[in-house]
Formats: C-alpha cells, structure tokens, sequence
C-alpha cells in the first residue's frame, strides 16, 4: 500500500512540474505556426431606406481617414464621386509562418471597385476609369492583386509611419508574421495586406423601425446571421443590445443608454473571437474602429455570414493556408427619429458641429427625412441642406484633384 501511495505521489509530482514547465514555456516561447495561416477582418457599411434595405449613398465621401503613405485607385479625390450601397472598409489581412516564405494573394469584389491599398499592389482591376454611375452599369469585378508577398518572421519591423493619432495603426498590435513587397520605389514592409473599396452588392440584412419603435431586423441570405448588436448614442450616453443569432427575422427593443463604450468593446471582441479570429486581433479591430461604430446615431451591427463573405469578396492565397478565417462586421446605420430630431434643431439653430457629426451619412439621411415629410418649407429647408453638402463635396474634389 505505502508503495502504491508512493508510486502515486510521484506522478503527482510530475506532473506538477510538467505544468509549471508547460506554463513558463508557454508564457515566453513565441507562438508557433504550423505551416501558413491566414486570418482576415473587415467591415461592409451601409445605410438603410424608409424600407429597411441599404439605399444608395456617397459612402467614400467625408474627409481622408488614411496615412498620405496609402496608395488610391488615380488620386484621393476621385472617389468621392463613386455611389454605391457599401463602403468596404479596412479589411486587413494577416498571414502566418515560422518560415520565410513567398504567396501570391488575390481578392475580388463583387459589384465594386477596390479604391485605396498598401503595400503596393501588383494589379489593380478594373483599369479603365471608374466615374459616378460605373458600379451600376455591367462591368467587370473590381480586383486586386499581390503577385509576390515575402513572409519574414526574422524582418526587423520598420513600417511607415506619419500621423501617428490615425486609426490605421491599430491593425499592426498583433502577433502576425511581418511581410514585405519589392516595388519599383524601393521595398515596402507592413504586418497586413490592407485594401478598401465601394460596391453596389446587396446586404444580407434589412432593419426597419416598427410603428411601436422596436427594430425589425429581416435575414435576407440563406445562411443564419451568427451576431448582432443594436448600438445608439446621444451625446455622451451609450447603449446596447445584444440580439444574437438571426436564421429568419427578430423584433430589438431599443437599448437603454446606460451601457458603456468599454463593456461594449469587450462583448464585440468576444464575438469575433468566437468567429475564429486571435484575440490580439479581435482587440485590433474594435480598436481600429473605436471611434466610428461608437459614434453618433443608431445602428445594427453584426457578424456576416462567411459564406456571404466569400461569395462577394473571394480570397485567393497561394500556396494555399493551412487555416483561413475571414470575419466581417457588417454596420447598417439607422435613421431613427431622435437623427431626424437632431439634424432638424442643427439645421433651424445652423449647427455645423452636430451636422458634422453624422458625417458621410448626412446625404442619405436627408434623403430620407425629404421622403417622409409633407411639410413644403421644410422639404425646402432639407433641400437646401442636401445641395450645401453636395457643393462642400464638389469643392473638396476640386481641392483634391
């Protein structure tokens, strides 16, 4: 017996050690990848109709939001121009090795055009000009394309930086293999592949407010809607609600404005981390977009469908990635009474500030406002509001250009 009692003693011990060894280890050892791994975020952003489905908007206009290092589809301005239902925003890919190695990665939107992008790209498709009005005639899938991306886990990181308060910078706070492009102007080195566009494809949700003021949100693809949050703020209160998964449809009360960005951030990383992607980069993208899901106004944010995704944004990555995970966040803006309430005490009292804070959505939302008034002098009124944005935008391209 007392040797029994010994011979268990000593695999208990053991195993304390192998613990506390397994532990040290894992806490100072780099993490290692076996062959290559792929993970990639983004964001489709939209803004919903009187009838609850994206409408079309200006959804590149606003002021530049990216490092002057960032290459455009022909200059910075031109974009402004584009209309369409979805401004794709900032998907960045990340790839891992623990071996230098050489990919070829290729992405494809559907309906759309890509418009910035870094590093440098080998191609840029469509290469005719792309003016107002393109993306709804027949023409060919944006694209775009890296013929040659050296993984480095060894590069000493150097990447470019200006500006430091931009939001791009985010993205780079995490644990993925540095990479870099050769180009003509000299090499080119970043932890993602970062690229941007506008498309005019169909969201799979639609949300409308019902006559009792809750939010219908309708499921139009045929996969289920992992996710969703209805998010509002009002000034300095915030509030949330989370409705979960959608396989048809789902009725969400209002949140209470009583929650907190932090409690919110938190929730949303542990969505994303739920969808596959690493915590440091779940924690990249909410911070990436801190200030812009978080801002002003009512939206329903939620998890895309990866089947949705891959049908209008296919990835191409060869050789081919042990592991791809591709998680997009979908932001559909709301035009709720309390943002027709406060555009229209900005306009009477000529509150640039509070006009200022709804931004790239000014447009769509005094289009909307415009359709449901009856009032004549104050669809006058909205009309002169919408044909001021229209000239600050006209002189901006100008500037720009």
């Amino acid at each position: 017996m007392s040797r029994k009692l010994l011979r268990l003693s000593l695999y208990a011990l053991l195993a304390c050690c192998f613990a506390i060894s397994s532990h040290t280890l894992g806490r100072e050892a780099p993490t290692v990848f076996s062959g290559l791994t792929a993970h990639e975020w983004g964001t489709f952003t939209s803004i919903a109709g009187r009838d609850g489905q994206a409408v079309e908007w200006s959804p590149l206009a606003g002021p530049a939001d990216l490092p002057v290092f960032v290459e455009h589809f022909r200059n910075a301005g031109f974009k402004r121009g584009l209309r369409g239902t979805v401004r794709m925003e900032t998907p960045v890919i990340y790839l891992y090795d623990s071996r230098e190695e050489t990919v070829s990665v290729k992405v494809a939107l559907s309906q759309g055009v890509i418009t910035e992008w870094y590093p440098r790209a080998s191609r840029v498709e469509p290469a005719a000009n792309i003016f107002d009005g393109t993306l709804y005639l027949q023409h060919p899938d944006g694209s775009i394309a890296w013929d040659s991306v050296t993984l480095s886990p060894i590069l000493r990181e150097v990447f470019p930086r200006e500006n430091l308060d931009n939001h791009y910078y985010a993205a780079r706070m995490t644990s993925s293999t540095p990479l870099r492009v050769k180009t003509s102007a000299g090499e080119q080195q970043e932890k993602f592949l970062f690229y941007r566009g506008v498309s005019t494809f169909s969201v799979p949700v639609s949300a409308k407010l019902t006559t009792a003021g809750k939010l219908l949100v309708e499921n139009r693809s045929t996969e289920e809607i992992p996710n969703t949050i209805l998010f509002e703020r009002r000034g300095q209160k915030v509030g949330y609600r989370i409705g979960g998964a959608i396989r048809k449809d789902a009725i969400l009360d209002p949140p209470e404005l009583t929650g907190t960005i932090d409690d919110l951030g938190r929730d949303l990383e542990g969505m994303l981390v739920a969808q596959g992607l690493y915590q440091d980069e779940a924690h990249a993208m909410v911070e990436t977009w801190r200030d812009s899901w978080f801002e002003e106004g009512s939206r329903l944010l939620y998890v895309l469908p990866a089947a949705f995704v891959d049908g209008v944004l296919p990835l191409s990555i060869n050789p081919a990635p042990a592991q791809t995970v591709r998680v997009f966040v979908g932001r559909l803006e709301i035009v709720t009474p309390a943002t027709e309430k406060a555009v229209q005490r900005a306009l009477v009292t000529h509150d640039g500030a509070t006009l200022k804070m709804f931004g790239r959505f000014l447009e769509p939302i005094l289009e909307t406002m415009i359709q449901k008034e009856s009032d004549s002098a104050r669809v006058q009124q909205f009309h002169q509001a919408l044909n001021s944005y229209y000239s600050s935008e006209i002189a901006q391209n100008v500037r720009k250009d």
